[in-house]
């Protein structure tokens, strides 16, 4: 059912008495709340590791009229005002510990920068293709991890975010071509060149890098939750959250009905108007 509400500009595909059936299903085990704890202890692992705040807009709520509204802060996260790095940085972590037969409990930034892994995988180049700040997240971990970055951006990339790339120190490639051809292009460089691709976005044959980017999303609910806790406040009964290429939305979507079971809150996913590939996707 599409809903319009006008005096803020906003329509939602509301899926009405949808919820699922927990009888005989199977939810998807790599989102579950042991998934997104060693997610969580890796990132603790890294120096400029902090949770991000949970923010209070107590005004708000009481102006809409409900009992609490909070806002998950990535603003702050690692310096870089976006939680994208959360996933890039887990994803290579995964990575490099599986070329290294690694056990992910033993997994932990210091070791990942250690003699030991460059002796026995020397200098290793990721790349990616992006359109925001999943590649400036990439470039940032590749940096901290010691390694490079090439980083592709589709045309008419905007010039702050291609300067914000290479600071970082990583290769910043603007193409002549869409989103989607530029992920081919990267797709096809790591080919060539022998460089170990780190994309958000899955398809056949390529599944395992953006599951683990991902997971290092749920950090952000497993700190939400704990941040709650320590408030004595209840779960949430609604969640909103960033469509993007769907792997955030999916991460905390998938945590949450891990974590809550058939208590799971009501999850509201927004984008906008003008980039409203979810929405037309849900009208089809």
């Amino acid at each position: 059912m599409i809903v319009k509400v006008d005096n803020l500009g906003l329509q939602a595909f509301l899926a009405e008495g949808v919820r699922l059936d927990f009888k005989g299903k199977t939810l998807p085990s790599f989102l579950d709340k042991a998934a997104g704890n060693l997610a969580k202890k890796f990132h603790e692992s890294i120096p400029s590791y902090q949770p991000t705040p949970l923010v209070h807009l107590s005004a708000l709520a009481q102006e809409l009229g409900v009992a609490n509204i909070y806002v998950k802060d990535e603003s702050v996260r690692f310096g870089l005002n976006a939680f994208k790095a959360l996933g890039s940085f887990y994803a290579m972590g995964k990575f490099i510990g599986q070329r290294l037969g690694l056990d992910e409990e033993k997994m932990t930034f210091d070791y990942l920068c250690s003699e030991e892994v460059r002796k026995k995988l020397g200098k290793m180049t990721f790349v990616t293709a992006t359109d925001g700040n999943h590649g400036r997240g990439v470039a940032w971990a590749a940096r901290q991890l010691g390694q490079k970055a090439v980083v592709y951006l589709p045309k008419g990339a905007a010039s702050r975010r291609v300067e914000a790339i290479v600071e970082t120190g990583a290769t910043a490639i603007v193409t002549d071509v869409n989103y989607d051809d530029t992920v081919r292009l990267a797709k096809e460089a790591a080919e060539t060149n022998g460089w170990h691709l780190i994309q958000d976005t899955a398809w056949a044959g390529y599944e395992d890098v953006p599951r683990w980017i991902m997971q290092g999303y749920t950090t952000m609910a497993v700190e939400a939750d704990q941040q709650l806790e320590e408030l004595q406040l209840p779960r949430p009964t609604h969640v909103f959250v960033q469509a993007g290429v769907g792997s955030f939305a999916g991460a905390i979507l998938g945590y949450l009905v891990n974590h809550h079971q058939e208590k799971y809150p009501k999850t509201i996913v927004m984008e906008p108007e003008k980039a409203a590939c979810i929405f037309e996707s849900a009208l089809i």
